[in-house]
């Protein structure tokens, strides 16, 4: 009877592991400033609400760009993601880089938002791509996204947290990137650059990929984190001018090892049973 249960607490362990579990990292109930609908448009400059100290540069104010991204330099207009681990030429954080189009109304999708809340009880700067479709206008496939960057002066003049949190990864490619109804071509990448030398920028594993960050894979963006133990959560600590890139929590390759070692032990409970 005992053999029985362990092996069935191992099949049920097994059936529980996260890399198979949906996120739900989005922080939800923020408010404010609607990014009309568009293709490939960014705002003016806009006011973050504190200053960050993001590689040595200090920026009180950003562009929001409609592709995923925030720049400090200029505006972005472009649409097939560019690889972010040589230099850019514009500081940028890209929690999610593609060709978003939000023209589309169909099926519940949303215009881009933008402005300030709270995260944790600390001041931040959000932007909400939440429901947003690919180019051009479509709304078959719906992504949710979120950039927080969060002020922690309390540790530090400058200093502050890059929040990158995924609920739904549907799309990965505008058709205009090579994109079949969403689907390969030139495909998103998630990360940042100060535009200077390697150690200012992050891409992170999977970037181009194609199917790396969908929600089907075991890869995909809501599957995983860095920096919290929720999952489709990934928290880069800016600190005295440097970002940390930090460390996936949990793993792919451990949840795989877990997995086939799960499988194994109930495999072999079942063996003494006989």
């Amino acid at each position: 009877m005992k053999r029985k249960m362990l092996a069935a607490c191992m099949i049920a362990g097994l059936l529980a592991l996260p890399v198979l579990a949906a996120a739900s990292a989005v922080v939800t109930g923020y408010s404010g400033t609607v990014v009309p609908r568009n293709d490939d448009s960014s705002t003016g400059l806009v006011d973050i609400g504190f200053t960050a100290n993001f590689f040595g540069s200090n920026y009180d104010q950003l562009y929001v760009n409609n592709n995923g991204n925030v720049t400090f330099a200029s505006s972005l207009w472009t649409y097939t993601p560019y690889a972010l681990n040589t230099s850019t030429g514009n500081p940028i954080i890209a929690p999610f880089f593609a060709d978003v189009d939000t023209r589309g109304t169909a099926n519940g999708s949303q215009p881009v938002i933008y402005g300030n809340g709270l995260f944790e009880g600390h001041n931040s700067f959000f932007v909400n791509y939440i429901d947003v479709g690919y180019y051009p206008g479509a709304t078959d496939k719906l992504n949710s996204f979120q950039l927080l960057l969060v002020d922690r002066a309390d540790t530090g003049t400058g200093n502050f947290d890059i929040v990158f949190n995924y609920d739904r990864i549907l799309w990965e490619t505008g058709a205009a990137s090579d994109g079949i109804n969403g689907f390969g071509g030139a495909s998103a990448r998630v990360g940042y650059n100060n535009a200077a030398t390697p150690a200012t920028f992050f891409e992170m594993s999977g970037s181009g990929v194609n199917g790396y960050f969908l929600d089907d894979a075991q890869t995909g963006l809501i599957h995983h984190s860095i920096g919290s133990n929720e999952l489709g959560r990934y928290i880069f600590a800016a600190r005295e001018g440097n970002v940390d890139p930090g460390t996936s929590v949990p793993e792919p390759g451990t949840l795989l090892l877990l997995g086939s070692g799960l499988v194994g032990l109930a495999v072999r409970a079942r063996k003494l049973r006989k």
